[in-house]
């Protein structure tokens, strides 16, 4: 009886878990997907190169004053890891946030998920595997997708993207690379460290980019207090909660439940800039989003299921 009772409370425990888990995976795609709103939003205020230096900067001394005490493994490695994978995540942010200034916030959520196609393949040379059938189906419907949400001009007419939409696909590429070299780092160093070096390191990048790409410090911006607001949101939420939410869940939740949940971000960041920023959407851009979403499950979701 005692036993039976265990097993079943042993079971409940783990069923809580994995709804916890995937509640949080849900939640992390949603602040994700607002961030998009925000970014948006506060362009009109901040630089895209001093919003990511702030945001990144906030994340890593947070993150920093939370795992003090394992700075004692730090070695050369750790630094130049960290420098790595930092450069790319900071490549992919900087053209993600210039880009929304030039698209809407909808467009710039989807098409950024572009790095879950890319992602296998470019695996496919690094490591000689060789992706899965269904990827190569998925960069077809994406790139159908991707035609359909972006080219397209003012007058209605086909065939051209402006330079927001490019520069989100881009980041998409950035974003594959920080995905593929952190994953490679992962191996052997703590995800923890190495997460806290990546901030670091980006911030570093962003604010010796800053003053180049967007002009002087934006003082009279920072002292608004919907951008200080939103300056927050993004390096404690999007940046930091965002991170630590996805790490902790992800042990609990079968990786094609996560992939899936996780891949909601898109569609909340059509859903919120729709509702909040009264973005339009055309029908066809609608099919484009529902193609690059059916792009995403088939290229992530599948293949885990299959597995």
């Amino acid at each position: 009886m005692n036993k039976n009772m265990t097993s079943n409370t042993g079971s409940l425990f783990s069923k809580l878990q994995k709804t916890t888990s995937s509640m949080g995976l849900i939640m992390t795609a949603a602040i994700w997907g607002f961030a998009f709103v925000i970014v948006k939003d506060s362009l009109a205020h901040i630089g895209a190169v001093w919003m990511v230096a702030f945001r990144f900067t906030i994340a890593a001394v947070l993150l920093a004053l939370c795992c003090v005490k394992k700075f004692s493994k730090l070695t050369a490695t750790y630094w130049k890891h960290g420098a790595a994978t930092g450069l790319f995540l900071c490549a992919g942010y900087i053209t993600q946030t210039i880009g929304c200034n030039y698209t809407t916030a909808g467009k710039n959520a989807f098409l950024t998920t572009i790095y879950v196609i890319l992602i296998p393949l470019f695996c496919w040379p690094l490591y000689k595997k060789r992706p899965h059938s269904y990827v190569f189906i998925a960069a077809l419907l994406s790139v159908t997708g991707i035609g359909l949400l972006a080219l397209n001009n003012a007058d209605g007419s086909l065939f051209t993207m402006n330079k927001g939409d490019m520069l989100t696909l881009v980041c998409g590429v950035f974003y594959a690379l920080h995905i593929i070299s952190t994953a490679h780092c992962n191996r052997k160093d703590d995800p923890l460290l190495l997460t806290v070096l990546q901030f670091a390191f980006t911030s570093a990048f962003s604010w010796l980019c800053a003053p180049i790409i967007d002009g002087p410090l934006p003082v009279q911006g920072l002292c608004t207090p919907q951008v200080v607001l939103s300056m927050l949101y993004l390096g404690m939420f999007s940046t930091l909660v965002g991170f630590v939410l996805q790490n902790v869940c992800l042990k609990y939740v079968p990786p094609a439940l996560a992939s899936l949940f996780l891949s909601l971000e898109s569609v909340f960041g059509v859903l919120f800039s729709t509702l909040l920023l009264q973005e339009h959407l055309t029908l066809r851009m609608i099919a484009g989003c529902v193609l690059i979403f059916c792009a995403i499950v088939l290229a992530e979701v599948v293949p885990n299921i299959k597995r």
